[in-house]
């Protein structure tokens, strides 16, 4: 927070300076996408408000390979942010004991190379996910054992903070609910991008950045009360995310509303495009789209062999070995009818005689509640009328 009095300090044009941050990002960075470059420039500027928010979204610059500029953009926003915290491979202690330190300097978390926590080497690593989870959300405490012995007593430690992360593949899927995501790409032939000198640059984002906080002081209280209006279809954890940004975007006007909210659409969508969504999901909407079309009920075995014979689908090779009856039935049994049941195989006749499948029925109210808006709906499986009753076991 500036130390400048917001009451008697010049009035600071909160579009000018957005469009500023902007301007540094595209100096040394090259994003995948325009609204990427709107959403890192309000999460700068939303790192010195922090506490006008009831929760900070995480943003994560995530890639396949090596090379592609995550680092970079993190290198860039330490320049700008509030008491920088850069780590790699920091213990979740560690983060506990900064993040409760001295009052007015939580620090703003910058976590590269963060695949070397959560990678597929790299264990659960549950303290940490629980730390990046629960600081997401204002006031949420994280609790742990101190002292030695029989002397231990319960201590809460402080864990909201702002975190940007880089890292290749993937990261949990409870953390990407609470991020923005972009995701990097290798730079091409034709893209260019200045050489980024600390000794020279440095300083400049940090002019910058020392804006940013005396703006952030005039507008803390309009902000405080903001209620950001969302883009259509924008609710939930999405909402969650954008809001404060949203916000931030509002306070500064000029064009700054109406491209926060393209840009909240916009990487929205990416992220839903490239998300891996949970196997149970693919399962059930692979059943609507490809299995059950056109069928009110089919026999597992054949459910099972048009599953294990759809191409770019994981489910001839589950661990080694194509999808079978009794892996089928677990994972169906997650989900429940519309009456509140487990879904699981009922008796099916045939003419040969009495066979075990599933009937759409069953499914219809999962694939109501769990897939996305199929792409050609007069294709895909319907479930059975009122009037068709299927045969018990």
């Amino acid at each position: 927070m500036s130390d400048q009095n917001p009451t008697t300090a010049a009035p600071i044009d909160g579009a000018a300076l957005l469009d500023e941050v902007e301007a540094f990002h595209r100096r040394f960075n090259i994003f995948p996408r325009e609204g990427a470059y709107v959403a890192v420039a309000l999460w700068d500027a939303h790192a010195h408000l922090l506490d006008a928010f009831d929760s900070t979204p995480r943003i994560a610059f995530l890639s396949p390979e090596p090379g592609s500029g995550k680092s970079r953009a993190l290198e860039i926003m330490e320049t700008l942010v509030p008491n920088k915290m850069a780590a790699v491979d920091a213990s979740p202690s560690a983060l506990f004991r900064s993040v409760a330190g001295i009052e007015g300097e939580r620090p703003t978390i910058l976590y590269d190379e963060i695949d070397t926590v959560f990678g597929p080497k790299a264990g659960d690593n549950e303290q940490l996910r629980g730390f990046l989870n629960a600081g997401h959300r204002r006031g949420r405490l994280m609790y742990r054992c101190v002292g030695d012995g029989a002397n231990q007593t319960v201590q809460g430690f402080p864990s909201y903070c702002a975190v940007a992360m880089a890292g290749l593949g993937g990261l949990p899927d409870t953390i990407l609910d609470r991020s923005v995501i972009i995701r990097m790409r290798r730079r091409a032939p034709n893209e260019k991008v200045e050489p980024y000198r600390l000794g020279t640059h440095e300083p400049q984002g940090n002019a910058i950045r020392d804006r940013l906080a005396a703006w952030a002081d005039q507008v803390r209280n309009k902000v405080k009360d903001a209620w950001p209006a969302m883009p259509e279809g924008v609710t939930d954890r999405p909402a969650d995310v954008w809001e404060p940004l949203l916000a931030v975007a509002d306070a500064a006007g000029g064009a700054w509303p109406e491209r926060a909210r393209a840009a909240c659409v916009e990487l929205i969508k990416s992220s839903q495009s490239n998300g891996k969504a949970s196997l149970g999901i693919r399962l059930l909407t692979d059943l609507r789209d490809h299995v059950l079309i056109g069928l009110d009920k089919l026999p597992t075995i054949a459910v099972l062999d048009r599953l294990n014979a759809l191409e770019d689908a994981p489910w001839a090779d589950i661990d080694g070995k194509p999808l079978d009856s009794r892996s089928l039935s677990k994972m169906l049994k997650e989900y429940r009818t519309g009456t509140d049941e487990p879904i699981v195989s009922r008796n099916i006749r045939t003419a040969g005689g009495i066979l075990k499948g599933y009937y759409a029925v069953d499914l219809y109210d999962a694939w109501t509640r769990y897939c996305p808006p199929p792409q050609n709906p007069a294709t895909t499986a319907t479930p059975l009328q009122p009037s068709s009753q299927p045969v018990l076991a």
